[in-house]
């Protein structure tokens, strides 16, 4: 709806904070245009849309199959679920987490314009809170897959970790340093190697292993179990959605919308239910966080040597995408510099991160991180959903930097969002913080779904009632 001219005092269009020259740019010219993109969260012109959304599959696929996910499915045994509940814990989470990304992806080709970007059409200026924590996220997830591949090239080469985490994390700082379409392309690749290794790598775990392990907690201790690994798997897919599409920004807006959503929750779903189950199958010989573990599976040789290279090459197809999306959340919050620049800040940061994941009970502080760092996205969704179903309401396109934002509309947005982390502490499980509800429900961590909820709540019901008298009003 149409704010009247009485309003005007109250309207921010801000076109200038996407716009701004540092982040605008050279964006590529179709499919192979490995040219560095400058090219920062301003909205991307029509005339330099391209692709198909048939792309999404193999760069949501292939970041999501490396060790972080195997050691994720690995705490379901470490909870004590066993096999089967593990497993069908892990893809309850895995399917909401995946269907959220799904849906946001398909608002780039409308919009031109990354996730966290056209979060400003709902947060107005406040969007530098969740832009803050989205950047301060990515940092999080890349030093979580940084970790991993140091370790694997550090015992491949016999090198000292924190060389090996330079080489990890320089490689992955050159890919995102170029952006968007060397993105895509590695991804590409990458979805076909990673498939193939980490299926030998099953197959010699099968072979080996006992799989199929049962429950080893009973009664209420197996409930609050399985919800908590519902929450992990969960909070891992979810994690994604701040990122969602700023993968997809530049293909045309007369994009499939179905297509894009089936490829980007196809491509998700798909390779955290392979590499999870993995982990499941694998339980406490990769609960220790390490490579040690791998190798005990592969074990030594050729293969054994291949299988950790990969495992580098994987946390640089995973870094990478937090490289690029951390590269627009600063962006976001209003620093004034290039986006290839604002990614290189993203990877130095993470270095001094993994040492110190690195450097103590790797297992414990790989779960703490993994939940903490997200418990926030949740509301963030709820909060752009709402607006996004009203502002978009009969329109094919929407450009971000033309909408107009009501200050009072922002205010409530980041209240809402604040409120409803507030609410969820008492649901949240970590080692660092249990919450008193958590505890009565023998470790159950539902914090992610409330914190949806009330915020959902809250916005939603704002937005309805002031919806309502305006049309009273006319």
């Amino acid at each position: 709806m149409r704010q009247g001219a009485g309003e005007a005092s109250e309207i921010s269009k801000r076109p200038s904070a996407l716009t701004a020259a540092p982040f605008s740019g050279r964006s590529p010219t179709g499919v192979g245009d490995f040219a560095v993109e400058t090219h920062g969260i301003a909205p991307v012109a029509p005339g330099h849309r391209y692709g198909t959304p048939g792309r999404l599959f193999t760069v949501w696929f292939a970041p999501q199959v490396n060790m972080t996910g195997v050691f994720t499915g690995a705490l379901a045994i470490a909870l004590g679920l066993g096999f089967w509940l593990g497993l069908l814990a892990m893809l309850i989470g895995t399917v909401l987490g995946s269907l959220i990304v799904g849906y946001l992806s398909t608002w780039g080709p409308r919009t031109g314009t990354g996730q966290l970007p056209m979060a400003r059409m709902a947060f107005g200026g406040t969007v530098a809170v969740p832009a803050a924590l989205q950047w301060i996220s990515s940092i999080a997830w890349d030093a979580l897959v940084g970790l991993f591949g140091g370790q694997a090239l550090s015992v491949l080469l016999g090198i000292p970790f924190w060389v090996a985490v330079l080489i990890v994390l320089g490689v992955q700082g050159f890919v995102g340093f170029f952006g968007y379409e060397l993105i895509h392309r590695l991804q590409a690749v990458l979805t076909v190697v990673l498939f193939v290794t980490f299926v030998v790598f099953a197959i010699k775990l099968v072979g080996g292993h006992d799989v199929i392990t049962p429950a080893t907690v009973t009664g209420p201790d197996l409930v609050g179990a399985f919800v908590l690994e519902v929450t992990i798997a969960f909070s891992l897919a979810v994690s994604w959605a701040s990122y969602a599409a700023d993968f997809s920004r530049y293909l045309p807006a007369e994009s499939s919308r179905l297509r894009v959503f089936s490829f980007t929750f196809l491509g998700m779903f798909t390779a955290y239910a392979f590499v999870q189950g993995i982990g499941i199958a694998a339980g406490e010989l990769v609960s220790e966080h390490s490579v040690e573990g791998v190798q005990s599976v592969m074990g030594g040789g050729v293969v054994g040597a291949l299988v950790l290279a990969v495992i580098a090459l994987a946390a640089v197809g995973s870094g990478v995408m937090n490289d690029y999306s951390g590269s627009l959340a600063l962006q976001t919050i209003g620093v004034r510099v290039r986006r290839p620049l604002s990614a290189v800040i993203v990877t130095v940061l993470a270095f001094a991160l993994i040492l110190w994941l690195h450097g103590g009970d790797t297992a414990l502080r790989f779960q703490n991180v993994l939940l903490l760092i997200g418990y926030w996205i949740p509301a963030f969704v709820a909060v752009i959903v709402v607006d996004w179903r009203i502002r978009s309401r009969g329109r094919n396109t929407v450009d971000p930097a033309d909408e107009a934002t009501d200050r009072t509309d922002a205010v409530a947005a980041l209240v809402a969002f604040v409120v409803a982390y507030a609410a969820a502490v008492p649901f949240m499980n970590t080692s660092l913080f249990q919450g008193p509800v958590s505890v009565a429900w023998h470790g159950a961590d539902i914090a992610y779904f409330v914190n949806f909820l009330v915020a959902l709540l809250i916005y939603g019901g704002y937005r309805w009632s002031r919806q309502r008298s305006r049309g009273l009003g006319h």
